[in-house]
């Protein structure tokens, strides 16, 4: 009998979470269907069916995360008897059967016509049928809304994002029969503490509990050092400044003093290799290819989209897949391979006034790059002070991968490239 098992959707994922159910057991399925949502620790993703068939038995629930390999459902011909057909608790308790070629899911990102989707109506209770989009079922498990009290106000009655955050708005909170499901216990070690007072328990994101492992990881396993620089940004600004009005006048979109660091960092990685590494127990991995992957922030954690060979793009393109990246990043759009591969991390805080801090290496890259605010500082040119505008920034490197002189030389022609901007483009 055919079984849906749980898919690797990126190369750092070790398990999932099965967001929701798209298709009730007894449903008949076809091959390619999307048959459920799959939330791993970069994206939420729509995992598709290998098989024709009828879902004759669902494995896990939504909320459970689930091993790599282990079912997560059975595909047979509707013959079998679907009693107790949810099975609560992780999926190990059904088999320990080997991967079936068949099973293997593959994914989907929402570019069509959004599908229908089943609501829960608490355990062994019939499910109703509610039209939404994957946006508008997210936001509902992260408000807390019970989708069956929401309005939709979209094609065929269809419930929108908008009209969630309308019904949160008015108070339609989700009961606690259908409230969102407790994860399991972390990976992370947790010590008690005392708690005094009163206080919300909140539970973590996939994403949230995968970056609390994969950085506790990398600060144990890697010593890190660090090296700050001051650059002096002032003609970077003026350099934008013309850019942007060529663009402008071009009517094509601005660049951001980010988009031009992003190009500045791969071009002082391509002249510093050495800096373009992976440790790997007794040898380094030196990568041919420079792929930055840019930090940003999203309501369910933080994500890192990756620009691949960032130093053969000119810098209206690296702006261009920087925002595009960045806004399906906070959606939950992007996909598993856009956000894998990365060489070489940025971690900007500057638009938060942030002038200076130090970040954690993404395993298994050996740096990161931390870049504050600029400021206003005064400065001596020659004998006479004037004011000038400086930017910090941090690398943070891994010590088995990268000596200290190395990432010095590293940190002095970014610095020279980024005084001179000309030289960024040239």
């Amino acid at each position: 009998m055919p079984e849906i098992v749980m898919p690797r959707l990126s190369d750092t994922m070790e398990d999932g979470v099965v967001s929701a159910w798209l298709k009730q057991v007894g449903d008949q399925i076809t091959r390619g269907e999307i048959v459920a949502e799959i939330e791993t620790d970069k994206a939420l993703m729509e995992l598709e069916a290998y098989d024709d068939g009828v879902l004759e038995k669902i494995l896990a629930e939504p909320g459970v995360r689930v091993p790599i390999g282990e079912p997560i459902a059975i595909v047979g011909d509707g013959t079998t008897s679907t009693a107790d057909s949810v099975v609560r608790g992780t999926a190990t308790a059904a088999t320990q059967t080997s991967v079936a070629p068949s099973g293997v899911g593959s994914t989907a990102q929402d570019t069509g016509p959004h599908r229908d989707s089943h609501s829960e109506t608490g355990s062994g209770s019939p499910r109703t049928v509610i039209k939404s989009s994957p946006l508008a079922r997210k936001i509902a498990r992260e408000l807390q809304v019970d989708m069956g009290t929401v309005v939709g106000t979209g094609p065929g009655g269809r419930v929108t994002k908008r009209d969630v955050e309308a019904a949160h708005s008015a108070g339609a909170a989700t009961p606690s029969a259908i409230a969102t499901p407790s994860r399991e216990t972390s990976a992370v070690a947790v010590h008690p503490v005392p708690v005094s007072g009163e206080f919300e328990e909140v539970a973590l994101t996939n994403i949230q509990r995968v970056s609390a492992i994969r950085l506790t990881e990398s600060k144990q396993q890697a010593p890190h050092f660090y090296v700050t620089s001051a650059i002096d940004v002032t003609e970077l600004f003026a350099f934008r400044g013309r850019i942007n009005a060529t663009l402008d006048a071009a009517g094509e979109g601005k660049v951001s003093v980010n988009d031009l660091l992003v190009k500045a960092v791969a071009v002082a990685l391509r002249k510093n290799p050495s800096i373009n590494v992976s440790f790997a127990g007794d040898k380094l991995l030196r990568h041919k290819g420079i792929h930055l992957g840019v930090a940003v922030a999203t309501p369910a954690g933080l994500l890192v989209p990756v620009i691949r060979d960032a130093d053969r793009k000119s810098v209206s393109e690296i702006a261009t897949e920087s925002r595009d990246k960045a806004t399906r990043a906070r959606d939950r759009k992007l996909r598993a391979d856009e956000m894998s591969g990365g060489t070489f991390t940025i971690s900007n805080l500057g638009m938060f006034g942030i002038e200076q801090f130090t970040a954690v290496i993404n395993s298994p890259e050996s740096a990161i790059l931390a870049v504050g605010a600029a400021a206003d500082e005064l400065r001596l040119d020659g004998d006479n002070v004037v004011a000038r505008k400086i930017l910090r920034v941090t690398l943070s490197a891994d010590h088995r991968a990268i000596d200290g002189a190395v990432a010095a030389q590293f940190l002095a022609n970014l610095k020279e490239l980024v005084e001179n901007p000309l030289r960024i483009v040239a």
